[in-house]
This record gives structure tokens, C-alpha cells and sequence, in this order.
């Protein structure tokens, strides 16, 4: 049987809000925003800190924050 994966060290949440409009947005900066779970402005949402949503938040720089 394989062994379970543990979690990174040091890997927690990132809470993550949308600042910007999608309006205007290219379709793949809309699913982006999407599939970090953003659905509207001043959202805010808590996920994984993994290298995956770390590239989505920097495709998206100026549609997103980060919040510490």
C-alpha cells in the first residue's frame, strides 16, 4: 500500500480577494479567477498554499490580492 503524501512544511492557507473587475477580462483570466473560488469583487476566499494557486495569483496580479 503506498504511503499518504504529508504536507509540505511550512505549506498553509493563503486567504486570496479579488479586487478587479472581470469585465473587460480575457476568458482565461475569467476561469482563473474562477477556479481560485472568486465569484464577485471584494471577495474573499482561503486556499492551499501550494505552488498551483501561487501561479494562478500571479497570471491574475491585477484582478487579485492577497490578504496577510
Amino acid at each position: 500500500m503506498a504511503k499518504a503524501k504529508k504536507p509540505a512544511q511550512g505549506a498553509g492557507t493563503v486567504k486570496i480577494k479579488q479586487i478587479g473587475s472581470v469585465i473587460g477580462c480575457t476568458d482565461g483570466q475569467r476561469a482563473t479567477v474562477r477556479g481560485l473560488g472568486l465569484r464577485r469583487m471584494h471577495h474573499v476566499v482561503e486556499r492551499e498554499d501550494t505552488p498551483m494557486v501561487r501561479g494562478m495569483i500571479k497570471k491574475i496580479p491585477h484582478l487579485v490580492a492577497v490578504v496577510e
